[in-house]
């Protein structure tokens, strides 16, 4: 499953609710991925190797909160990335959110620490099989809209929409990060998959079930 939305639409919420379903998801990687098309005509996923950022009140919905805290009294430590300010919040037990501004400040978990310290199941590999575009939306049900969004430019990373990690693979002096033709044909083969709009809430469960329900038949 492929999850798609601009900072702060719920992609990692949404990642998370699938990888704990249960349903024979797991979690391949969170705000970065890389594609291409394969022989089969379907577009494989492979992990971008990076930290995962985790709001404060995120990490208490899942339930996850207290173990950081004990983890990070025992000497453990999250990604070096991490703001001070979030370490001392989670330490004295404080899970408000922290903002900067209009920016969140957040937990920065490690791709590994999902399996470790949470029991979540991780992939190494996949194969797209639906487009999901959440938007988080307080106090709402979890609900499917008919709202007009689909896959557009600004979900392929580029020099113009990358402003966070280094370009250590030396992609960003690449149109789109790859060469256009296989960036146009990845475009087709994931625009000709099912695409849901939805709207999710702040109960993680319920988020978890009715993402499940609704994309029952692309597993």
């Amino acid at each position: 499953m492929t999850r798609l939305g601009n900072k702060g639409a719920g992609k990692t919420t949404t990642a998370l609710a699938f990888a704990a379903a249960s349903q024979g998801w797991a979690l391949l990687a969170n705000d970065r991925v890389f594609v291409r098309p394969n022989d089969q005509g379907g577009v494989d996923v492979l992990p971008w190797p990076s930290a995962a950022a985790l709001g404060l009140g995120l990490l208490k919905a899942l339930g996850w909160f207290a173990e950081v805290r004990e983890r990070l009294e025992a000497g453990e430590s999250l990604h070096p990335t991490q703001d001070a300010r979030v370490t001392e919040a989670i330490r004295a037990g404080e899970s408000t959110p922290l903002w900067e501004g209009n920016k969140e400040l957040k937990a920065q978990v490690f791709p590994d620490q999902f399996a470790g310290w949470f029991g979540v199941p991780l992939a190494t590999e996949g194969e797209a099989a639906a487009l999901v575009f959440p938007r988080i939306q307080v106090g709402a049900a979890p609900a499917a809209e008919e709202r007009d969004r689909s896959l557009s430019e600004a979900d392929f990373m580029s020099g113009r929409t990358e402003d966070r990690y280094p370009d250590v693979f030396g992609l960003l002096g690449m149109d789109g990060g790859g060469a256009v033709g296989t960036r146009r044909e990845v475009a087709r083969r994931l625009t000709e998959l099912p695409q849901y709009r939805v709207a999710l809430g702040h109960d993680f469960g319920e988020n978890s079930r009715f993402l499940t329900k609704l994309t029952a038949g692309c597993v």
